[in-house]
This record gives structure tokens, C-alpha cells and sequence, in this order.
């Protein structure tokens, strides 16, 4: 599945070169111009990287990923002009995961998106969870019970997938929500709750007795890890 990148620049020149150079080497590129545009995508998908500048025309980025880091982990790199010591602190500070300056070139832009992107998505490890008789591939969003393998709606496999990266480690609904359906998705905690019921009805023996999809109270949910691992 391809790695979807959201660029946050008033630089539409900038923004569209490097757009055309990320499609190519199989990343989905979108752009916006200002923190509203941002908020809105926010809202509507999840994206895996945001590359953010600061000075933007109702706003600054400083504030966009201020707000982001309240409800998301989503790797963000600032790319800026503003090169002074104490802005890029600030960037690193309030949660950015990477600084590079303007102008940049291409080639570097890549290389720190794909760096950032391994280390976030661990690229380099297996792409498979096993559980039970349960096993989930990542690489062709596939899932097996058994031999016989699980369709799952879009939204279904996303929950998985979040609780599989996580296993073995109570999550609210409320992270499940803004890391499956946008960082400031306007859907509600109980749409989490209906998927995580379809996941049970879909992949559990018994579903109102779940034995992998538990319900840790008070908090929200836990993918158990398999005594054989």
C-alpha cells in the first residue's frame, strides 16, 4: 500500500515539484496552503508523514503541530526558510521529528522521508502477526483464519492493523480513532466500538467472549499476545 505524504507549504511552486518527485518513487502526495486546508484533510484521512513549513498565511506550523501532537503520533518533518538555531529547536521541541532547511534539494527531502518512514513503519521488519490461527499480512492487507482468509472492510483491517502494531498494550478509543480516521476525524468513539464488534463477529470463536480482542475497561482495547511468542 502506498505511503501517503500531506505537504503544508504556500510554496505551491515547491510543493508541486516536490509532489511530482515523491509520486515517483510510490508515495500519494496531497497539498494544501494553510492551516485551515490542513485541519480539513486532518479531519477527513489519515495521512503517514506530514511535511510541514512554519510561515504559513493564517498561521504557523508551530501551532498546526502543536495541535497535532495532541492527538496524533503522525511523523512530521518541518521544512523551512526560517534557519535560526532557536526555530529549529522549537520545531524538534514541540514534536517535530525532523528539521530541513529551504532550499532543499530533492534527493535530501527523499532521503529524510524515507528514513523517517522506515523508522516510524519499521519497513525493514516482518510484515506479518500471528495469533492463534489468526495471521495478518500488512504487505497485501491480507487475513487468514486458518487457511481460509477474512475479508474485512477497509476501516476493519486499519483497526487490526493499529491493534496489531500495538499487542499486548491497552489503547483508548480515542487513539484508535484520530491514528485510524484522520488525526481530527469528527466521527465518534462509538464508531470504534461497531468496528471492533465487526472484528470480533469476524475473527473470534467465540465473539462475546473475545479471546484476543479484549475490552481493558476504563481505557478502551487490547490486542493479547499470543502465549507462543
Amino acid at each position: 500500500m502506498k505511503k501517503t505524504i500531506l505537504i503544508v507549504d504556500d510554496d505551491k511552486d515547491l510543493s508541486a515539484i516536490a509532489a511530482d518527485m515523491l509520486k515517483t518513487y510510490n508515495y500519494e502526495v496531497e497539498l494544501v496552503t494553510d492551516c485551515e486546508q490542513a485541519f480539513d484533510r486532518l479531519r477527513d484521512r489519515q495521512f503517514h508523514l506530514i511535511l510541514l513549513d512554519i510561515n504559513l498565511p493564517d498561521g504557523d506550523g508551530f501551532y498546526l503541530c502543536k495541535e497535532l501532537r495532541q492527538v496524533s503520533r503522525v511523523p512530521v518533518i518541518f521544512a523551512s526558510a526560517r534557519t535560526r538555531e532557536d526555530d529549529k529547536i522549537t520545531g524538534l521541541d514541540i514534536g517535530g521529528d525532523d528539521y530541513l532547511e529551504k532550499p532543499y534539494s530533492l534527493k535530501e527531502l527523499l532521503a529524510r522521508i524515507n528514513a523517517l518512514m522506515r523508522r516510524t513503519y519499521h519497513e525493514d521488519d516482518a510484515v506479518s502477526y500471528k495469533f492463534g490461527n489468526l495471521k495478518i499480512d500488512t504487505g497485501t492487507r491480507t487475513v487468514f483464519r486458518g487457511e481460509k482468509e477474512i475479508k474485512l472492510a477497509l476501516k476493519e483491517y486499519d483497526v487490526l492493523n493499529f491493534l496489531c502494531t500495538h499487542q499486548g498494550q491497552a489503547v483508548s478509543k480515542e487513539e484508535i480513532l484520530h491514528e485510524v480516521w484522520g488525526a481530527f476525524s469528527e466521527a465518534e468513539t462509538a464508531t470504534v466500538a461497531v468496528h471492533i464488534r465487526w472484528l470480533r463477529e469476524k475473527l473470534e470463536e467465540d465473539p462475546a467472549k473475545p479471546r484476543w480482542i479484549k475490552t481493558v475497561w476504563g481505557v478502551g482495547y487490547k490486542l493479547e499476545r499470543d502465549e507462543k511468542d
